[in-house]
Order: structure tokens, then C-alpha cells, then sequence
């Protein structure tokens, strides 16, 4: 019997997605449940697995179209069996494994001048002006003179149709800078406390709960108290409306090798830092796997991005809509700071607030970002609900 192959309802207000990636060929045999196609959508990354085992008949799609659901892409037929596996003969399986042969000189990408003046002078040149690359003996020269090493071999220039998660990102980021009155204000925080806090028990920590004792689950619980202090911070314009929440489900920016995506924690207020820290662990192993699934990444109310992994030391975020707050946290750098008369080396932290203006005020966001620098140099006032 011939089953066919079709897009799967992709999740709420998403109607078409890429094809990613063809899997399995014409002909080839598959087991029921075996991934067969992955879709790329503007939010997630999506697999179709094989309704039943058997032979790929046809594919109707190819890689890089475009598809809605319901699409037929392709036909498998259940009743084949699987191919009997064919031992390898004997004397072949016998054979010892031949040493490789030495590379004629000629056929080396460097020629034996060029390799024995490279060598004595240590000098590395990728490619050459020779033919397919080759580094010729005046290359050599020209590179120890000061001379311009010869350009790389291949196209100067690459042009790559962008994903539909890439091409997503785009228009949100630019949307949100189209329909937000966005400002940025700044604070700096002294994360010694946090920092002698977290060394003193992350042993303990990972002992008893079995993760790692971070610094997000700090600005996370910090997060929440700073929200419901400026209750506007975790609201929405809705027309001419403004709906203000009384959850508090933080989304977390994660990079992935497709592009920025923000998954969403529930409920952080019920959750305890272990309950953080296995959180963050596992949604961001998700994107990095390309797991997200639609509820992963429906629902938040504020947003908390952390440039400083990458080195960032100060940025401005932009609003993740309809989300009217983002939190950017940036690189911990040790400065030279004035404490009580006297001048003391710190582990400093810049932490921005990007906001929609049009429900925030600017003495809201101010205090929103003093909730937050007090509660992480203070963390005895996150346990007291201060």
C-alpha cells in the first residue's frame, strides 16, 4: 500500500514552511517513525517522521520550496521489506589495511621550492597563484618582501536566500522598531555579591539539584520582583487597550546556528532557582537541537537577553512585540570604582532596559532598573521579597 506524505498543521497562525532538508532518497528503506523531512518555519523547526516502514517512492518537493500544510511532498510504499544486509566477502574483510602512498612533490599544493623557503622562514600562505591554488616559490617571496599575498581561491562573493527564521527576525525586529516608542536607559551593577554567593554554594548546589548554579536564575527571580513593582514593564498595547499581566512568563534569548530565537519559561514567579537553572538548560538545548515546539515559544511577557556571553559589554536591545520590555545584560569586567572614600576594583556589570515609551515612563523604567541593580547586589532581598 502506497501512504502519502504530507505537511503536518504547522502550530497557531503559522501557514507555510521551507523544505529544509530531503532526508531519505527515492528508494531508500525507512523505519515507521524515522525522520524523514524537516520543515523550517518562521518560528521553529518542525520533523515529519514515516507514517509506516518501507521504500521511498517519490518525492514531490525538493529542498528550499515552499510549502503549506496539507502539501502532498511525498510517497512511501509500506509493503516493501527491508533489503537483506549483503556481508562482506571474506578475503576482502581478511585483507590488512594498506599504508597510505607517499604524495608525489608535484602534487603537493606547494612546490618543493616554495615548501623549503616557507619552512627555513615560517612562512603560511593559504593559497597561491599557481594552478588550483598552487603556492609557487614567488608567492613564497612576495610574502616575505611585505608583498600583497595572493587573493584566495573561489567566488569573492556568496548569495544565500535567507531562512524563513532569519527572514522572521528581520521583519519582527524591524516592526517592533516601526511601532514601538522604544528607549533605552541604563544602570550598572556590582555583582561581587552575586558572585560570592554563587561560589560559595555551587558545590552544595549541583550536589542537591543536579545543575549548575548560574547567573540568570539571579536576574530572572530579580526580573520578577522589578515586574511587579512596574507592573506596565510586563503589559501589551492591545488597540487602544493595555493589558497588563499577572503572569510572569520569561522569555529567554537563546543563539542558535539558525538564527536568534526567544523560548519562553513559564511561570517563573512559582519556580525556585534549580527550577530556573534546569529550565534555561533544557529550552536552550532544545533550540540548539532545533526542537522548539510552538508552545516553546508563544506566551512571554518580558524578554531577558544576555550579550555579555558573547563579550558584549554594552547594547541596546530591541522589544521582542507585543512584549513592551526587554532586559540586556552584558560582560562582568572588573573596574576601578569609588567605595565609602576609597577607590576598589569590582566585578561590574552594565544592564540595559529597552522599553515601549508609549506605557512606560521614563522614571518607571529608571526604577525598574534600580529594582533589579538592588535585588543582584543585595540577593538577601530576592529570599525576603523585598
Amino acid at each position: 500500500m502506497v501512504l502519502e506524505i504530507k505537511v503536518p498543521p504547522l502550530g497557531e497562525s503559522v501557514s507555510e514552511a521551507t523544505i529544509a532538508k530531503l532526508c531519505k532518497a527515492v528508494g531508500d528503506y525507512v523505519k515507521a517513525d524515522e525522520m524523514l523531512v524537516e520543515l523550517e518555519t518562521d518560528k521553529v523547526t518542525l520533523e515529519v517522521n514515516a507514517p509506516a516502514s518501507g521504500v521511498i517512492k517519490e518525492w514531490k518537493v525538493a529542498e528550499g520550496d515552499t510549502v503549506e500544510v496539507g502539501t502532498l511532498v511525498g510517497r512511501i510504499d509500506d509493503s516493501a521489506k527491508a533489503p537483506a544486509g549483503e556481508p562482506a566477502p571474506a578475503a576482502k574483510a581478511a585483507e590488512p589495511a594498506k599504508a597510505a602512498a607517499p604524495v608525489a612533490a608535484t602534487s603537493a599544493v606547494m612546490s618543493p621550492a616554495a615548501a623549503k623557503i616557507s619552512a627555513e622562514n615560517n612562512v603560511q600562505l593559504s593559497s597561491g597563484s599557481g594552478k588550483d591554488g598552487r603556492i609557487t616559490k614567488g608567492d613564497v617571496l612576495v610574502a616575505l618582501e611585505g608583498g600583497v599575498s595572493p587573493a584566495p581561491a573561489g567566488p569573492r562573493e556568496e548569495r544565500v536566500k535567507m531562512t524563513k527564521l532569519r527572514q522572521k527576525i528581520a521583519q519582527r525586529l524591524k516592526d517592533s522598531q516601526n511601532t514601538a516608542a522604544i528607549l533605552t536607559t541604563f544602570n550598572e551593577v556590582d555583582m561581587t555579591a552575586v558572585m560570592a554567593l554563587r561560589s560559595k554554594f555551587k558545590e552544595d548546589f549541583l550536589k542537591k539539584h543536579d545543575t549548575k548554579l548560574g547567573f540568570m536564575s539571579f536576574f530572572a527571580k530579580a526580573s520578577i520582583a522589578a515586574l511587579k513593582a512596574i507592573p506596565a514593564v510586563n503589559a501589551e498595547i492591545d488597540g487602544d487597550e493595555i493589558i497588563y499581566k499577572n503572569h510572569y512568563d520569561i522569555s529567554i534569548a537563546v543563539g542558535t546556528p539558525q538564527g536568534l530565537v526567544v523560548p519562553v519559561l513559564k511561570d517563573v514567579d512559582m519556580l525556585s532557582f534549580a527550577g530556573v537553572e534546569k529550565a534555561i538548560v533544557a529550552i536552550g538545548k532544545k533550540a540548539r537541537d532545533g526542537k522548539l515546539t510552538m508552545a516553546d515559544m508563544t506566551g512571554g511577557t518580558f524578554t531577558i537577553s544576555n550579550g555579555g556571553v558573547y563579550g558584549s559589554l554594552l547594547s541596546t536591545p530591541i522589544i521582542n512585540p507585543p512584549q513592551t520590555g526587554i532586559l540586556g545584560l552584558h560582560k562582568i569586567q572588573e573596574r576601578p570604582m569609588a567605595i565609602d572614600g576609597e577607590v576598589k576594583i569590582r566585578p561590574m556589570m552594565y544592564i540595559a532596559l529597552s522599553y515601549d515609551h508609549r506605557i512606560i515612563d521614563g522614571g518607571e523604567a529608571v526604577t525598574f532598573l534600580v529594582k533589579i541593580k538592588e535585588a543582584i547586589e543585595d540577593p538577601q532581598r530576592l529570599l525576603l521579597d523585598l
